[in-house]
């Protein structure tokens, strides 16, 4: 997990950490009970989520001011229940996908992580 942007007794809503694939405004949305998938959540975990996935996509929309945020429930790797919740940087050619990497991708050094972070972190409340 990377940095916490916001955490509350059903969900964490944290920034991808560095690395290969983690360019500026990649966040998750994650539950502390462990479920598999998003049918498996009570109901007030959905309403937790979605309020912290549309305060997500606001703040990066508000940081980032990128060309279009996006959202998914995958499960296809790690069963345990998270929303991604990314930017799309403008600038981005039509050819790359949602979030392939691409040579002029956004990168951060771990000293502008902690500072996006912190303005992330405002969005929350």
């Amino acid at each position: 997990m990377g940095p916490v942007l916001w955490e509350d007794d059903l969900l964490v809503v944290s920034h991808r950490p560095l690395g290969d694939l983690a360019f500026p405004g990649y966040l998750f949305v994650e539950t502390r009970r462990h479920v598999a998938a998003l049918d498996a959540l009570e109901p007030a975990e959905v309403g937790a989520v979605a309020r912290a996935a549309w305060l997500a996509a606001r703040a990066l929309r508000a940081e980032l001011a990128p060309q279009h945020v996006f959202s998914a429930i995958a499960g296809r790797q790690v069963a345990h229940f998270h929303q991604h919740v990314f930017a799309r940087h403008a600038g981005t050619p039509e050819h790359i996908g949602w979030m392939d990497p691409w040579p002029g991708a956004p990168r951060v050094t771990a000293t502008e992580l902690d500072a996006l972070c912190a303005r992330l972190r405002t969005h929350f409340g």
